[in-house]
């Protein structure tokens, strides 16, 4: 990450119309966890810094049943393209289960260089054709400390809403 304290974040909770964007522009993930994050990179944030772009799981995160993380992303993405209701995603060997079960919503920053925030907001959000519902500065030692004290029962995008408003 660029430096130690507060680094420009943009986030977007998530929705269908998102997942979509983020197929659209940013394409397939660069690696999947098997915490549930997607993450992507790319070299056309401003000035041509590397964005990190992360889809963060819910809190205390169940991965589907005889779906590998690795695949989770393509089945997600093939469903909603094909009009699937993103309240019931058929996943792996469950129940449906609804896209707000699996992500909480996608942060964009800037993991080696400062970028201003709304430089970063503008950036970010015209990259996938859709504002950002928040941006500014977050603490990320201190968001990724509160997640992993509390075993992953905490929602990231939550915390990061949270250091946004402050």
């Amino acid at each position: 990450m660029a430096g130690a304290g507060r680094v420009a974040s943009a986030v977007w909770r998530i929705a269908p119309e998102l997942v979509l964007a983020v197929d659209e522009h940013l394409g397939a993930p660069v690696d999947s966890y098997v915490n549930g994050s997607q993450t992507w990179l790319t070299e056309d944030g401003p000035g041509g810094v590397t964005l990190e772009w992360r889809l963060h799981p819910v809190a205390a995160y169940r991965a589907p049943a005889g779906l590998s993380h690795y695949e989770l992303w393509e089945q997600v993405v093939a469903q909603l393209s094909a009009g699937r209701d993103p309240g019931a995603l058929g996943l792996g060997e469950e129940e449906p289960r609804p896209l707000a079960s699996l992500w909480d919503g996608l942060e964009a920053f800037a993991p080696y260089d400062d970028v201003e925030p709304a430089t970063l907001a503008t950036a970010a959000g015209d990259t996938l054709e859709r504002p950002p519902d928040a941006s500014g500065l977050v603490d990320h030692d201190r968001v990724g400390d509160a997640w992993e004290n509390s075993k992953g029962d905490v929602s990231l995008v939550a915390l990061l809403l949270d250091e946004l408003r402050t």
